[in-house]
């Protein structure tokens, strides 16, 4: 896929793929070799119909296309462009055996994108209203898909989201030239024109409980999709100076907050720090080092990972692009205090690691090496090392059950809780996860609560004792 020169991006926050051409998906998915059995749909958490619409993509019918994917995918535009299909559908693909995986994913942003830009997108048939009322926690990809697949189901849904817009991480987390918000802000148009309602600024747990809702507001069910937004901290003297942020702060001021127009006046403006070091090796280290490196007053950017590359869990392709726009890379390295003066970050002192044997992750341990602490100076820390769940909705719903890193606990196959008619799913189960994780999360519940509120089955609560 044609992309922006590094050069050229490096200095905005414009999208970096630039996608295909008609031509070119045309070409591309003449590739599949429309398998009797697609081992690819298993692939996907939300079973999208590849082989059928790569074969519509093939002739040239894109509108068709599009329709058949939205049939199982209410976010095809973002599945398209953040969705690891590199580990997913592309990872079975039957030719990836020889040659390079049919680009699922990109052919997937193609069609989305076809379909908004030629205004060709309609509202599917919704079946007739069920009178029941259900209430969706949370605006990002799980809650989003719930609704979405909920509300065609002629259920009345309601969508309540803490901050003030909704997308979740899609919004806040997710920089613009991965995922334009432009994207995000038409993917939640088409759940509105399905009928979903969206509040924001409501705050479940303060604005009202879980068992206000059932209680006096009258939701015959309701599904907790509030992700994993609770950061990690490193726990390391120096923590507390002024220039250290976590991910999840730094991205929601630029991202959700637009506080990287400077000069405009911004209610919370970006710092600007000119030497930047980010900790951690996942897609949200990447995602804060190339914001970073994208802001104007910005010299240098550190990625600093305690492990080697071959163990950093972020996409290749991120890994890719950070490196060809200059971000410096320093391996086998961990941070052991940070150094300040009047209050302010000035430098960090960082340990060189060497690799031992595997740990629980599979990943090989890393390991301190004794007399190898040096010290870089930087005006501005970003630490991602990963983030927990916000316990506030489990504190104020008596009952529902969490394990002992604050998750809800919740089947898998149905989003059942240990409450009856809530459902969860998404990062507060799992923890941090994929957006098409989420999203296939998501999905499950809807059937779940669905058949619930049908009476095909009863919303009781799971039997923990055997578990």
């Amino acid at each position: 896929m044609p992309e922006q020169s590094p050069l050229e991006r490096a200095g905005n926050f414009l999208e970096v793929p630039l996608g295909y051409t008609p031509e070119m998906a045309i070409e591309e998915a003449l590739r599949c070799v429309q398998c009797k059995e697609p081992v690819c749909v298993a692939g996907c958490p939300v079973a999208v119909p590849i082989k059928e619409f790569l074969a519509l993509v093939a002739e040239g019918n894109f509108d068709a296309a599009a329709k058949k994917v939205k049939e199982t995918n209410a976010l095809p535009a973002v599945c398209g462009r953040v969705c690891p299909q590199e580990d997913q559908c592309e990872r079975v693909c039957v030719i990836s055996k020889k040659v390079e995986p049919v680009a699922i994913g990109r052919l997937e942003r193609f069609v989305a994108d076809w379909e908004r830009l030629n205004n060709a997108v309609i509202v599917p048939e919704i079946l007739p209203p069920t009178g029941k009322k259900v209430a969706i926690v949370g605006a990002g990809p799980a809650g989003l898909t719930c609704a979405g697949d909920l509300a065609k189901l002629g259920h009345t849904v309601t969508i309540l989201e803490a901050l003030h817009k909704p997308g979740g991480v899609l919004f806040y987390g997710i920089p613009e030239f991965r995922l334009s918000k432009d994207i995000v802000e038409a993917e939640v148009d088409y759940l509105r024109k399905l009928g979903v309602e969206i509040k924001c600024n409501f705050v479940v747990g303060k604005t009202r409980t879980i068992d206000d809702l059932m209680n006096e507001d009258g939701y015959d069910a309701i599904f907790i999709g509030t992700g994993a937004g609770l950061p990690y901290f490193m726990n390391i003297p120096g923590e507390n100076y002024n220039g250290v942020y976590t991910a999840n702060e730094f991205l929601t001021r630029v991202n959700l907050m637009k506080g990287y127009e400077f000069p405009k006046v911004s209610d919370t403006p970006v710092p600007m720090a000119k030497r930047v070091a980010v900790f951690g090796g996942g897609n949200t280290a990447m995602d804060a080092a190339r914001t970073a490196l994208r802001l104007p007053w910005t010299e240098k950017v550190y990625l600093v990972y305690r492990r080697s590359e071959v163990e950093m869990p972020a996409r290749i392709e991120e890994i890719h692009h950070g490196k060809d726009e200059g971000i410096e890379f320093m391996f086998l390295a961990n941070p052991t205090r940070f150094i300040g003066k009047d209050g302010w970050l000035t430098a960090v002192e960082l340990q060189r690691m060497e690799l031992g044997e595997p740990d629980e992750s599979g990943r090989r341990r890393p390991i301190p090496i004794k007399g190898s602490e040096y010290v870089i100076e930087i005006d501005a820390a970003i630490i991602a090392i990963g983030n927990g769940s916000n316990p506030l909705i489990a504190k104020t719903t008596p009952g529902l059950q969490t394990n002992k890193w604050g998750n809800i606990v919740a089947e898998e196959a149905t989003g059942k809780t240990s409450r009856p008619k809530i459902f969860a799913g998404g990062d507060i189960v799992i923890g941090a996860a994929t957006v098409i994780a989420a999203m296939g999360a998501g999905k499950n519940a809807a059937v779940a609560i669905h058949r619930y509120l049908m009476g095909e089955t009863d919303s009781a609560e799971i039997n923990y004792s055997s578990r």
